[in-house]
């Protein structure tokens, strides 16, 4: 039988690959062929200059681009090690490759988050075509704005829902079993700070061992980096990574955190920070009771996607391409097929249709030309906000929803329920 699936593979995968390929030409065409060179991959740039510069021995974060971008290094100096071999191709070659990479990346999150879309598992034919049907679901998910800005700057995101896609999604891909939980999390928070939410959802949940694998991973490679590069690692964590300038202007309507919103249109000073902490102890409390509600009833995908939301909401500073997630969400949101209940087909093609949209753009342009209430352009200047509070709304009445907690029971994966593994686990912008 596996003699003559063989042949196949490679005509299929050609044909899946084509897919992509022809999907991902308009923002590819848009940012990476008729975007102006001054603007070109600017935070591959930056990671490629703190290549450049740790191979000099230089500082890496008092290092900026080339004029007119001239933006630092914002990331632990653990970045700037993987970041390596993009100091040693010539930067448009860097550019057009980590296209590449995060189309692909985009793929493998579009095939983890869909193991319950169709059964696999029923037939040999459905299994031959999946790579052609995952790369035809894929095609849209590069065109939502977040995803097509990630592509714009050259961003890492991709590579950090992947990661922490990978390690939460149950059943575990077969590839990473030999791994233990939580590694993958405190790899991605090595890298970048923002993943560290999923650790506080480990503690939430009182799995101990995946969080305390995600600190150990993240702290180990963080001192062996402080050993390798202790300059960098002192600059970093004694002053940089409290510098909110570096990031940018953190009231610009890229910035679609909840703290983003109240630089923008809330009150100044101690009123507007105490506001904050205080809408981010709400939203953080009940967005982690959804993640972990919908780790009890084993939907894996649909605990990312609360989690990734409220790396984002939670987050001082999150550009719009970090909603990178919303790759997760929309088919958390769709479940299986058939979708049941009915109106998660409806709620995932609004999420689609949401996104697609470049509503915070459109928001500054009512505001900018006077346009009649004001009040609808604010709102759609801060709409990436109002979508992630929705997203978490939808997944709180899924996880609510006797039949759509029936579908997760019900869910499968080459063979291995993702029911019985969750059950049995349960306790009862640039640069940044």
């Amino acid at each position: 039988m596996t003699s003559g699936r063989a042949p196949h593979r490679i005509p299929v995968w050609g044909l899946a690959v084509l897919i992509l390929v022809l999907g991902a030409l308009p923002p590819v065409l848009r940012y990476l062929v008729f975007w102006p060179e001054d603007q070109w991959q600017v935070d591959v740039e930056v990671y490629r200059q703190a290549a450049l510069s740790m191979l000099a021995g230089t500082d890496i974060y008092a290092t900026l681009t080339e004029p007119p971008q001239l933006l630092p290094f914002t990331y632990p100096p653990f970045a700037a090690i993987l970041s390596a071999p993009l100091g040693m191709v010539p930067f448009e070659v860097a550019g057009w490759l980590w296209t590449v990479a995060q189309v692909a990346a985009t793929f493998g999150i579009v095939w983890l988050a869909a193991y319950r879309l169709l059964p696999w598992h029923v037939s040999e034919r459905a299994a031959t075509w999946r790579p052609v049907i995952i790369a035809a679901l894929t095609v849209p998910m590069l065109w939502l704005h977040p995803v097509a800005d990630g592509i714009r700057f050259g961003q890492v995101n991709a590579f950090l829902v992947l990661a922490c896609l990978a390690d939460l999604r149950r059943p575990r891909p077969r590839i990473l079993r030999s791994l233990p939980p939580g590694m993958l999390v405190g790899l991605a928070t090595a890298v970048k700070l923002t993943p560290g939410v999923f650790i506080v959802h480990y503690v939430v949940c009182r799995r101990w061992r995946e969080a305390a694998t995600a600190v150990v991973t993240a702290g180990f490679v963080t001192l062996v980096t402080a050993v390798l590069l202790p300059r960098a690692s002192w600059t970093f964590w004694t002053g940089a990574l409290t510098d909110p300038t570096r990031l940018g202007p953190n009231s610009g309507t890229s910035n679609q955190s909840l703290r983003g919103v109240l630089l923008r249109h809330g009150p100044d000073g101690t009123a507007g920070t105490v506001l904050w902490v205080a809408l981010v102890v709400a939203v953080g409390v009940a967005g982690f009771l959804v993640a972990r509600e919908l780790w009890r009833r084993g939907d894996s995908v649909g605990e990312v996607a609360a989690v990734g939301m409220l790396a984002v909401l939670l987050s001082p500073v999150a550009w719009i391409h970090h909603f990178h997630w919303v790759v997760v969400v929309v088919l958390a949101v769709l479940g299986a097929w058939p979708p049941r209940p009915r109106w998660r087909a409806y709620a995932a093609l609004g999420i689609m249709a949401w996104f697609l949209m470049r509503l915070p753009w459109w928001g500054i342009t009512w505001l900018a030309q006077d346009r009649p209430v004001s009040l609808f352009g604010r709102f759609m200047q801060n709409a990436d906000v109002v979508g992630a509070l929705l997203v978490l709304g939808i997944l709180w009445l899924l996880a609510r929803d006797d039949e759509a907690r029936r579908v997760a029971d019900d869910g499968d994966d080459d063979g291995g329920g993702a029911a019985v593994v969750g059950v049995a686990e349960a306790p009862g912008r640039s640069a940044t």
